[in-house]
C-alpha cells in the first residue's frame, strides 16, 4: 500500500494536488471562531469603556490639580511619562514588529519584491513627519513675519504721533519743567500720556495702544512667538492622534476576525487603556489656548476612545469578508502598521522623549530625583506595554 507521500506526488503528476511551490504562494489566515458571539458584541463596549478611562483621565486630573493638590499632580506626572513610555514601546513591540512579521509572509512574495518592506515604510513615514514639521514651521513663521510687517507702518505713525504730541508739550518745560529733551524723553519711553494732546487712532476706529512703543513691540515678539510655538505643538499632537487612531481602527478589526479571540481580548483591554492614558497625557498638558481649552482635548480623546469600538462593529460586519480574502487583509494590516508605527516612533522619540527631557527648560532645572523618576515612569510604560506584546 503506498504511503501518503508517495500518494501526494501521484496527484500532483495528475494535476489533481498543488504543487508546494503554489501553496505557498496562497495566504492562509486563521480560522476564524464563530463562538463567543455575545462576548464579541460586548467587547465593542467593554474597550469604548477602557479607552475612554484612559485618555480622559489625564484631562480631568488637570482640570482638578487644585483639589489635593500634591495627589493629583503626582497622579498628572506619572500618567504622563508612563504614557510616554506607552507611546513609544507601542510602536516598536506592536506595530513596527508585527509589521515586518506581516509584510515578510513567503505568500506576499509574488506581490512584493524581495525587500524588506515594513523597514522602509517606517523609514518614509519619519521623513515624512519631519517634512510635514518642517513645512509647517517655515508656514507660521512667514505668516508670523508678515503679521509683524503689517505693524510697521502703524508703529512708525505711533511714534511720530507721539513725538508731535510731546513737542506741543515742550513749552510747559521752560515753566518750571524737566529741562530733559524730547527726543531723550521719547527713546526711553518716558512720555506720559496727557488727555489735551491730541492722540492717533488707526484707520479701523480701534483705539490705539498706550504710549511705550518698545513694551508693546516685545509683547508683540512674545504673542508671535505663542502662537508659533502653539502651532508647532498643534501639528504633533494631530500627528500623534492620527497615527494612534490608525492603529486602533487595525485592533479593533484584528479583534473582531481574531482566531483567539478570548486572549486577546483581554490584552486589548488593557492595551487600548494603556494607550489612552499616553494620549490622554499628551492633551492634558498642553497648553491649550483659552477659547479652544476647555473643548478642543476633550474631542480629541472622545474621537480616540470611539475608534476601536467602531472598528470592531465594522469588522464583525465584513469578517467572512476578511476571512475569504487573506492575501489583501494581510498586505493592507502590514502596510498601515508600518505607517502608524513610523508615526509614533517619530513623534515618541522626538516630541515626547527629545522635547520632554533634552529641550524643557523645567526638566534642565529639576533636580535629579525628578528626571530619574520621570524615566523610571517612562519604563515602566514601555516595559507593561512590550510584555503584553507576548500576547497581542
Amino acid at each position: 500500500m503506498p504511503s501518503e507521500p508517495i500518494r501526494l506526488l501521484r496527484r500532483q503528476a495528475d494535476g489533481t494536488a498543488p504543487a508546494a511551490a503554489d501553496a505557498a504562494t496562497t495566504c492562509q489566515a486563521d480560522d476564524i471562531e464563530n463562538d463567543w458571539a455575545q462576548l464579541r458584541i460586548a467587547s465593542i463596549f467593554i474597550i469604548l469603556i477602557g479607552s475612554l478611562l484612559g485618555a480622559l483621565f489625564p484631562i480631568w486630573l488637570s482640570r482638578h490639580r487644585s483639589n489635593g493638590a500634591g495627589l493629583f499632580k503626582t497622579a498628572l506626572f506619572v500618567s504622563k511619562y508612563f504614557g510616554a513610555g506607552v507611546i513609544v514601546s507601542t510602536a516598536f513591540m506592536h506595530l513596527i514588529s508585527p509589521a515586518n512579521e506581516i509584510l515578510g509572509k513567503e505568500c506576499l512574495q509574488g506581490l512584493l519584491l524581495d525587500y524588506d518592506w515594513a523597514m522602509a515604510i517606517v523609514l518614509m513615514t519619519v521623513m515624512t513627519m519631519f517634512l510635514v514639521e518642517l513645512l509647517a514651521s517655515w508656514f507660521e513663521t512667514k505668516k508670523l513675519a508678515a503679521n509683524n510687517d503689517n505693524a510697521l507702518p502703524y508703529a512708525a505713525n505711533k511714534k511720530r504721533d507721539v513725538e508731535t504730541a510731546s513737542l506741543e508739550k515742550s513749552p510747559s518745560t521752560a515753566h518750571g519743567g524737566s529741562g530733559r529733551s524730547v527726543t531723550e524723553e521719547t527713546k526711553e519711553g518716558l512720555v506720559l500720556p496727557d488727555s489735551s494732546a491730541p492722540t492717533a487712532r488707526p484707520s479701523n476706529g480701534s483705539g490705539a495702544p498706550m504710549a511705550g512703543d518698545h513694551l508693546g513691540h516685545a509683547r508683540e515678539h512674545v504673542e508671535g512667538d505663542s502662537h508659533l510655538a502653539y502651532a508647532g505643538k498643534m501639528t504633533s499632537i494631530v500627528i500623534l492622534e492620527a497615527g494612534v487612531i490608525l492603529h486602533s481602527i487595525f485592533i479593533g478589526l484584528t479583534l473582531a476576525v481574531a482566531s483567539q479571540f478570548v486572549i486577546l481580548f483581554v490584552v486589548l483591554v488593557f492595551h487600548q487603556t494603556f494607550e489612552g492614558l499616553g494620549l490622554g497625557s499628551r492633551l492634558a498638558t498642553f497648553d491649550w489656548p483659552a477659547d479652544r481649552r476647555r473643548w478642543t482635548p476633550w474631542i480629541f480623546a472622545v474621537l480616540y476612545g470611539l475608534t476601536t469600538p467602531i472598528a470592531i462593529a465594522a469588522g464583525l460586519g465584513v469578517k467572512e469578508a476578511l476571512a475569504q480574502d487573506p492575501t489583501t487583509r494581510f498586505m493592507v494590516e502590514g502596510i498601515c502598521n508600518a505607517i502608524s508605527g513610523g508615526i509614533l516612533l517619530y513623534t515618541g522619540v522626538v516630541e515626547l522623549l527629545a522635547h520632554e527631557f533634552m529641550f524643557n527648560p523645567a526638566m534642565d532645572r529639576a533636580p535629579i530625583q525628578y528626571k530619574l523618576s520621570a524615566f523610571g515612569c517612562m519604563c515602566l510604560g514601555a516595559g507593561l506595554m512590550a510584555l503584553l506584546a507576548k500576547w497581542a
